[in-house]
């Protein structure tokens, strides 16, 4: 027989629309892949526009209408893009509070950056935020100890914030390697709100390490470097499942690490040969 209040549930439960769905954000945050099945990723070519001396030029590098930045650990160098000449410099040394810088973006006149304690155990991170124009470090937002790993980069998008974080095979947790280095959604809070993979593909070719650069481009896809491999792959969100689509790779002539976006909407991005103390503007080629 059922009771009184379990008939309520029933009514309560067959109330709710078959349909019913969680509300979504308005905006999706990267492009989703059209298709059910696995793409065959496309091998492009990009071209290298320009080449700029910088020697803090060796985790990542990012840029504003009149200058670019040249990332190193614990200093960030200002470069004006007309003739590459030096502007500024920020530095934490001898002793170094921030002690492992892994990308910048500009956004609102603010160098926008990720930071981790790495390779110390346990894992910590930290956003760092500075003025583009006096090249101070204007405020910080800690992420402390978290399980997704060490933060290397991440983008603003409309609902919050787009973030990586590395694993490593060598160094970090014994228990986690390479493959559990992911892409994670965060409201404006930096509350956690999803997540994806990397696809296999990928992570074979970023091993031992991670993803070191990513970014999302004009087109809404998300672009990511590895660690040391000359190349850029092109990923969209999956139509379902937790893998992201591998859509392209694209070789380009710089070792991995960090990269970002121009800001005016085009197709090239800014990024480091840390061998030979470079910033290099490269123009992407465009995904059809």
């Amino acid at each position: 027989m059922i009771k009184a209040w379990q008939f309520s549930m029933l009514f309560v439960l067959l109330s709710v629309p078959v349909d019913a769905t969680p509300p979504m954000a308005s905006e999706p945050v990267l492009r989703q892949h059209e298709g059910d099945t696995v793409p065959v990723p496309l091998m492009l070519d990009a071209k290298t526009l320009a080449v700029y001396e910088a020697p803090e030029a060796d985790q990542g590098a990012a840029a504003d209408a009149e200058h670019f930045y040249a990332i190193d650990n614990s200093m960030i160098g200002k470069y004006r893009l007309a003739d590459g000449a030096a502007v500024a410099r920020w530095s934490d040394l001898p002793t170094p509070a921030i002690e492992h810088l892994n990308s910048c973006y500009v956004d609102a006149a603010l160098l926008w950056c990720a930071n981790s304690n790495y390779p110390a155990v346990p894992m910590g991170s930290s956003i760092e935020i500075f003025d583009t124009k006096t090249m101070e470090h204007r405020t910080t937002r800690s992420l402390g100890m978290m399980e997704e790993g060490s933060l290397t980069w991440f983008a603003a998008t409309d609902t919050g914030f787009l973030a990586s974080f590395a694993h490593y095979d060598r160094r970090g947790v014994p228990y986690k390697d390479h493959r559990y280095s992911s892409v994670v959604t965060f409201d404006k809070q930096w509350r956690r709100t999803g997540g994806w993979l990397f696809p296999e593909a990928v992570t074979g070719r970023m091993a031992p390490y991670a993803a070191s650069g990513g970014a999302i481009g004009p087109d809404g896809r998300l672009y990511i470097s590895g660690h040391d491999r000359p190349e850029i792959y092109v990923l969209e969100a999956p139509a379902r499942g937790p893998y992201l689509a591998h859509i392209a790779t694209i070789s380009l002539e710089i070792e991995g690490q960090a990269f970002s976006f121009a800001p005016d909407n085009s197709r090239t991005i800014y990024a480091v040969d840390r061998k030979l103390g470079l910033v290099k503007a490269i123009a992407l080629p465009k995904i059809p």
